[in-house]
């Protein structure tokens, strides 16, 4: 029986819709669990797989402190003809590989869900803080096609580094 404060590990889906709030699109993201699973206590229980294709062109920069980031717009197919998007994030050289990627290529990326807040500044210049939900990629491949890898990148380890979500 679970109780408040257990850690839960499910197996399943992530799953995003747009829903209107506030007069503004918003994707919501879902974790439609399929079941749920014993959490072995050694391993981190926030892990995340798609294969997908690139819907959008990699949005490639650098932050003001010089750290380089590619956001990623995954579309990840379901049954029924239906597809999930979900954004996510690269860092550091696993940013600079997914920045030579295009639309249309197929790729498998592991990875983490986070949530990150930020300051978005608004056209009449005032500043609102937002929170983002996204998958920080920690391994990035390009497929082929028929599923081949062709080619691939590990983004570096981190000590301490929990991966829980926040």
């Amino acid at each position: 029986m679970l109780s408040d404060g257990d850690t839960l590990a499910i197996d399943g889906q992530v799953r995003s819709y747009n829903k209107i709030i506030e007069g503004a699109g918003r994707l919501l993201i879902t974790a439609f669990a399929q079941k749920i699973v014993e959490n072995d206590e050694h391993e981190n229980p926030n892990q995340i797989q798609l294969t997908g294709t690139l819907c959008k062109a990699p949005a490639y920069r650098t932050t003001p402190f010089g750290r380089e980031i590619a956001d990623l717009m995954l579309a990840v197919n379901r049954s029924y003809g239906k597809s999930d998007y979900i954004p996510c994030i690269a860092w550091g050289r696993t940013a600079r590989f997914a920045s030579g990627l295009n639309v249309g290529d197929h790729v498998q990326l592991q990875g983490r869900f986070q949530s990150r807040v930020y300051q978005k500044q608004l056209p009449d210049g005032t500043v609102q803080e937002r929170t983002a939900y996204e998958v920080s990629v920690s391994r990035l491949t390009l497929e082929s096609a028929a599923g081949a890898p062709l080619a691939e990148h590990d983004a570096p380890s981190r000590p301490g580094y929990s991966g829980a979500l926040q």
